[in-house]
């Protein structure tokens, strides 16, 4: 018996579910996306009944026995014989990528249960990686387009490493450490919404700008501001508006960002009325 003080990630990741749903009942949850540590059958089917049977996408491992026709197989040797499909879907609603694709809503065993079991190969890869869904009236291509949308924590986690960097300037270590640098990178994410120069891409339906070029921005302006005061009592102006389009085309480089969605496609993340039989099959 496993210790209540031990819990596993996925009784973790559905205790944070349960309170994000309580306390922010106004928020319609369409789909759950997960890696393939949460493919398993208790959590697909507890976060769909907490989030109001909302689609969860998530993997399962190559070996993983399927039921057809009273014969059990592995998923890789039950998609052997089927006939891919090539198809471009759209990394975020971003660049297009050409993927090999196979699927089938096929009885997984571990599952006890029918899931939509899809095959996927991107160019240049050898194998492909299955995705199991838990709702089969979406259509592959959605259920596919939402997959991606996961890969957005793996870029805030790079933002927040490579452009913000507080978690390696904070001397507290333990939890406290942790909380409190994640809690000002997403304070200073937050702030910077409200630059002039993201406000202004907003605004004019252009891709917003990344945290960690708006911080160059602002380490720049920051450095012109100051020796404005030491250089303005002579007022030598000419020289002060050499020095700063010089830093300004040096050393500012504003990027678009991939973390917000803003400009991108979301795509039709909901069941398609067509296909409600099959979730009777």
């Amino acid at each position: 018996m496993r210790s209540d003080e031990y819990p596993t990630i996925s009784s973790i990741s559905i205790a944070i579910l349960k309170t994000f749903v309580q306390q922010h009942p106004e928020i319609k949850i369409e789909a759950i996306v997960a890696d393939a540590l949460y493919g398993n059958a208790e959590f697909m089917d507890e976060a769909s009944k907490i989030a109001g049977s909302a689609q969860v996408i998530s993997q399962i491992r190559y070996n993983q026995n399927i039921s057809f026709k009273n014969s059990k197989k592995s998923v890789e040797k039950y998609f052997e014989n089927i006939q891919p499909i090539q198809k471009t879907i759209h990394i975020r609603g971003g660049k297009g990528v050409v993927v090999l694709i196979k699927s089938a809503r096929i009885h997984v065993c571990a599952h006890r249960k029918k899931r939509f079991v899809i095959a996927i190969k991107y160019t240049g890869e050898e194998d492909y990686r299955y995705l199991v869904a838990s709702d089969l009236t979406w259509r592959y291509a959605d259920i596919i387009d939402a997959f991606t949308l996961r890969w957005l924590v793996e870029v805030f986690i790079q933002d927040h490493k490579g452009n913000e960097g507080w978690g390696n300037l904070t001397k507290q270590p333990g939890k406290d450490g942790s909380y409190r640098s994640l809690t000002l990178s997403l304070l200073v994410d937050h702030c910077l919404l409200l630059h002039p120069d993201q406000v202004a891409s907003i605004n004019n339906k252009l891709p917003a700008k990344t945290v960690g070029s708006l911080c160059d921005i602002v380490k720049v302006d920051s450095i012109l501001s100051f020796v404005e005061q030491i250089i303005h009592s002579d007022d030598p102006e000419s020289h002060f508006k050499q020095i700063s389009v010089f830093l300004k085309e040096h050393f500012v480089k504003s990027n678009d960002s991939k973390k917000h969605m803003n400009l991108k496609p979301w795509g039709n993340y909901q069941s398609s009325p067509s296909l409600k039989y099959k979730a009777f099959c």
